[in-house]
């Protein structure tokens, strides 16, 4: 009788530990998903998603699967920082994937590190979402970084002979981030800011900024806002005496609707390049290749040059099977050993890269200015990459 016991004691010791080693492995994502970023949250989702189906594909994590949840911040600070605390309490976390906006990533960077979660920046840009005060530092990030996007933007307006420019920012963190990065590389770049102008959330006229813009003789427009105050400040800048100032943005427009506030008519006639990290016409490495095919396959959409907000899904895609490279290598799945092992993984190709090495203990940014190039919009409202 004893042994029988000791038998079923075995047996249901060794299913209870079964069970605990099938248990899947969470990765959230903290994103937009109703506000003014929506394509950017879906795009990240999507990104996350075909990765995980290719790696619960391969046996998951150390032979557990992966699966999602999903969050939505809709922009608003005080949302991702409930979110961020909710998600502390759930059990086999193993990392959170942000993104779309920088304001709310910066005011979760208390609570993700007080909690010593590991978060995965797949789209903010602010540079300081990154070069935080936190040491150990839980932010890593496939992105643009603003001080570096500063550069490119300034470069662009260079190329194009342009020595005089206006800055038409959101009033935000992530704007403050480019008023910053954008002033230091114009003085390095010889050009001259003729005008800095603010606009606020859910703002509707643009009117009075826009004639400020033309009276202070800018020969372009730097623009940095999300999608719908982006539509105003073009719009404005439409009526405005008939004035075609160029517009060179940075990427907020492209993670909503922008093209469909303005209009794939005005966009055609609108002198406009939007900095971009990646599309299926740039990157033509073996990685993309096989991800658009994913991507076809799942999402139904075949059309290269037309699939919304397109960086989120690289990113996303690229940080995922980060993520699982670290915890094999680590052979541990918390955040202390995910993070030492982020900071040293070997060189691997990515859908947006060769990432020779992705991180490092003091750099945890993965993109920089090289990575970064501009795109122009079609008859169609998709972005085209920009080649001189």
């Amino acid at each position: 009788m004893k042994k029988h016991y000791l038998y079923v004691s075995l047996i249901l010791l060794c299913l209870s530990a079964t069970a605990r080693a099938a248990q899947p492995l969470n990765i959230a994502i903290d994103a937009d998903f109703s506000s003014v970023a929506v394509e950017g949250g879906n795009a990240i989702y999507q990104g996350v998603q075909l990765a995980v189906d290719e790696i619960n594909a391969q046996g998951g994590v150390m032979g557990r699967p992966l699966a999602i949840k999903k969050m939505d911040h809709r922009g608003i600070p005080v949302r991702g920082i409930t979110n961020i605390k909710r998600l502390a309490k759930q059990k086999n976390l193993l990392a959170v994937v942000g993104g779309i906006h920088t304001p709310v990533a910066l005011a979760e960077l208390p609570a993700i590190h007080e909690n010593n979660l590991l978060y995965l920046g797949a789209w903010a840009a602010g540079t300081g979402v990154v070069s935080n005060d936190y040491s150990p530092n839980n932010v890593f990030r496939v992105s643009i970084r603003d001080s570096e996007a500063g550069q490119v933007l300034i470069q662009h307006a260079k190329s194009r002979g342009f020595t005089d420019v206006a800055l038409a920012l959101e009033r935000t963190g992530w704007g403050r981030s480019n008023l910053e990065s954008l002033t230091r590389a114009a003085e390095k770049a010889g050009i001259t800011i003729t005008k800095t102008t603010w606009i606020n959330w859910q703002q509707q006229t643009f009117s009075e900024d826009m004639k400020a813009i033309v009276e202070s003789n800018a020969q372009a427009i730097i623009l940095v806002t999300n999608a719908p105050e982006g539509a105003v400040i073009v719009n404005a800048l439409n009526d405005s005496q008939g004035n075609k100032l160029p517009v060179i943005a940075h990427w907020g427009i492209a993670g909503g609707d922008f093209a469909q506030r303005v209009g794939t008519r005005l966009l055609e006639q609108m002198d406009i390049a939007v900095i971009q990290t990646f599309s299926f016409l740039h990157q033509k490495n073996p990685i993309a290749a096989k991800l658009l095919e994913k991507y076809s396959a799942k999402f139904g959409n075949t059309d290269a040059a037309a699939i919304p907000a397109v960086v989120g899904v690289a990113h996303a895609y690229d940080l995922v099977h980060m993520l699982a490279r670290a915890a094999r290598q680590a052979g541990a799945t918390d955040t202390d050993s995910l993070r030492t092992a982020l900071e040293s993984l070997p060189a691997f190709d990515g859908a947006v890269k060769q990432y020779n090495p992705a991180f490092t203990e003091k750099r945890h940014d993965a993109l920089w200015a090289d990575d970064y190039f501009m795109a122009s919009y079609n008859k169609d409202g998709n972005l085209i990459p920009i080649t001189r």
